[in-house]
């Protein structure tokens, strides 16, 4: 294997000749991970209600080894599924190095993925006016231009590649540095693109069964592919990873224990709580019963 360029945002590189083909890639998602890929992904979709007939679903690629995986993800329930629906792949050049646009491009001529990239500049504006803290503003930023290209192209939902393992980090990056408990949702209606809806299907997904995916089937994704972002060495939601790492060591099902607390919230026990973007007191109930 030969290294990545420094600040691309890519991993190791696996050879061309490593990479499995499309039909071996497409049966391991059925059969090799059915149990964690295929079954996950089923569930997410049945848990949470995310596909519905006659959807017109953007799927948003971003290069990296989350977003093919859901791509392929939704062509195997889209030819082996009972519900009808379509799909758009679509992808934002942010300002990618030209190594990082060839991957992706590759990377989905290689797995049958139709993509639409757009171009958006977003790294150059980002770096300008929040050089210091990019990944925030860039999150936002990314998802706005993909909510705007879903809308023009007539969808009426988006679909984004975040996992089981984004969702309890944002939980504990939430209570351990924002002081308030909230978790990244299975879903969420767009309150500035009218009649869109944000769907995230691989809310069960293990990273490390994506990374098992990815490395055995010989594909070489890019990571956020950020120039900005590159010039870190660490971030918040890193020392999150570890430190849950570092939990599961002696409690091996913390991750699942953490995943589960925002299933199950009792709000007897809870002091504050916001609802409709209005904060109400435990007192409110308590003196009501009196």
């Amino acid at each position: 294997m030969s290294n990545s360029i420094a600040g691309s945002g890519c991993e190791l590189l696996i050879p061309l000749s490593e990479r499995k083909t499309l039909k071996e890639i497409e049966r391991s998602i059925i059969k090799t991970y059915r149990k964690e890929l295929w079954v996950r992904f089923v569930k997410g979709i049945k848990d949470y209600d995310l596909v519905q007939e006659g959807d017109k679903i953007a799927l948003g690629i971003s290069g990296g080894k989350d977003s093919l995986l859901m791509a392929k993800l939704f062509q195997e329930l889209q030819r082996h599924g009972q519900i009808k629906f379509e799909l758009e792949f679509i992808a934002m050049d942010p300002g990618f190095h030209n190594t990082n646009r060839e991957r992706l491009i590759d990377h989905c001529n290689h797995l049958n993925i139709p993509v639409h990239i757009f171009e958006s500049g977003i790294f150059g504006v980002v770096d300008r006016i929040a050089n210091e803290y990019p990944c925030y503003m860039c999150a936002r930023m990314r998802r706005g231009a993909l909510y705007s290209k879903a809308q023009e192209l007539g969808c009426n939902k988006l679909a984004l590649g975040h996992h089981f393992d984004d969702v309890i980090e944002t939980t504990m990056l939430n209570i351990l540095y924002s002081g308030n408990f909230k978790t990244m949702m299975p879903k969420l209606k767009s309150t500035n693109f009218e009649g869109l809806e944000l769907i995230r299907p691989m809310y069960h997904i293990r990273e490390k069964d994506i990374k098992r995916f990815t490395q055995n089937n010989g594909l070489s994704p890019m990571n956020c592919g950020c120039v900005v972002a590159a010039k870190k060495t660490s971030s918040k939601r890193a020392e999150i990873k570890q430190l849950i790492a570092n939990l599961k060591e002696n409690f091996d099902d913390v991750d699942k224990c953490i995943f589960q607390a925002a299933h199950n919230v009792n709000l007897d026990c809870i002091v504050g709580w916001k609802e409709k973007g209005e904060k109400h007191s435990f007192t409110e109930i308590y003196n009501s019963e009196e």
